[in-house]
């Protein structure tokens, strides 16, 4: 019982990290102190997606898993809503590499924005 809360509770961690690389240079416009977090997550989700690293979330998750009995997903909540989310069904090396160039839009676009702030405050 105890790995399979684990891997649940790395599942739901597994889906924050991903909303963070992807949406959390918004969160950095607000509190700047996560931009020293942001960037690494952002490149790393970028990289995976990228060049078909393996997440070691996964890895870890499975072995969980394994350690819980299970040799798939089981039917809660996490399984059924939050699974499809972070393993679409269908996911395709050239699908990856257009999530990837979403990520890394979404967070030029707000770093930039944070760039010109700075420009901005700096000029008389």
């Amino acid at each position: 019982m105890l790995y399979r809360i684990a891997a649940d509770g790395l599942v739901l961690f597994h889906l924050l990290f991903i909303l963070f690389a992807v949406l959390g240079g918004l969160l950095v416009l607000r509190w700047r102190p996560l931009i020293w977090w942001h960037p690494p997550a952002a490149l790393w989700g970028m990289a995976v997606e990228f060049f078909h690293l393996p997440c070691p979330l996964t890895e870890w998750e499975n072995r969980l898993r394994q350690g819980a009995g299970q040799t798939g997903y089981g039917g809660g909540f996490i399984e059924h809503y939050i699974l499809p989310v972070i393993y679409p069904a269908g996911l395709t090396p050239g699908i990856q590499i257009v999530l990837g160039c979403v990520v890394l839009l979404i967070n030029g676009l707000v770093y930039l924005r944070l760039i010109r702030q700075r420009n901005m405050r700096r000029t008389p």
